[in-house]
């Protein structure tokens, strides 16, 4: 089955996710991906995550699809134009690419080329619109396309601890109108908080993902609840951190309970592992997925 089926089946999903490298060696990515073959349902592949400069995120799921995985093509709104989107969405769909995720993208000033000039034509709403009726072989103005239409598993995100959260489950509505059929979240560490947000949600008929995020140390987690708009680490969390030696076992550690807590709430989990990519199947083995 591939992603879409596996949606439509109700089965438990497992997604990770790999950011390409800075510059085009992509031998080192194909190894790890390697490591979690047969045990996750799609591989999410970021666009330029964080604003830095790395190698596209097309071409790397061209090059897991070759090797037989199913790759997510992440594309964000930061870059282009609306005809570059489209353009995007269009060549995925030529070279067998199945999944896209629809995201707004980092502001190019929190990235390594904070001078670059953002884009941001459209939001991730108009976008999914845009994928939606070029689904239907036509193009953002009414043009109608040449032969068969790119056809898609359509994916979206969403962020369960906002504050307030009626604006995010408002946008959601909205996107699942647009043609969202699945949403992987933003990192969970408070499962209240998860659980807060589906019992605002149940209304809703889409899928959705738990984001689960390794904590890489206590000054991460310190980090995250200072900056990052609607996570929240709690203090236990942090203090385990802080008093472990061995923090990457920790942190698979945490990893697999939080999913292990989630997994009757939710269709599935979405792994983010931020570089620690081996640890992907750490997390799986001590999760029972």
């Amino acid at each position: 089955m591939n992603f879409k089926e596996k949606i439509n089946s109700g089965k438990f999903l497992v997604t990770s996710e790999i950011g390409p490298p800075k510059g085009i060696e992509t031998a080192g990515l194909l190894a790890d991906a390697e490591l979690i073959r047969g045990r996750v349902d799609g591989i999410n592949v970021t666009d330029l995550q964080s604003s830095v400069l790395r190698l596209g995120s097309l071409a790397v799921c061209v090059a897991l699809k070759q090797k037989g995985f199913e790759p997510v093509f992440q594309l964000t709104c930061r870059d282009r134009n609306r005809l570059a989107l489209q353009s995007d969405v269009l060549s995925a769909a030529s070279l067998g690419i199945e999944n896209i995720l629809i995201l707004t993208g980092d502001h190019p000033k929190s990235g390594d080329h904070p001078e670059a000039k953002p884009v941001f034509d459209l939001d991730s709403v108009q976008l999914l619109e845009v994928v939606k009726g070029l689904q239907l072989g036509f193009d953002m103005k009414g043009n109608k396309l040449e032969g068969q239409p790119p056809k898609f598993c359509v994916g979206a995100v969403v962020n369960p601890g906002a504050d307030p959260l009626e604006p995010q489950i408002v946008k959601m509505e909205q996107k699942i109108e647009a043609g969202a059929e699945f949403f992987q979240t933003q990192a969970i560490y408070d499962v209240r908080i998860f659980e807060n947000f589906l019992n605002k949600t149940k209304h809703l008929k889409t899928t959705i993902l738990a984001g689960i995020v390794l904590l890489k140390s206590a000054g991460m987690a310190k980090f995250m609840n200072k900056n990052v708009a609607g996570i929240s680490v709690p203090e236990n969390l942090i203090k385990e951190m802080e008093e472990t030696k061995d923090k990457a076992a920790k942190s698979v550690e945490i990893a697999a309970r939080l999913i292990k807590e989630l997994k009757p709430m939710c269709r599935g989990v979405h792994i983010m592992p931020i570089g620690w990519d081996k640890k992907v199947p750490l997390v799986l083995d001590a999760a029972g997925l």
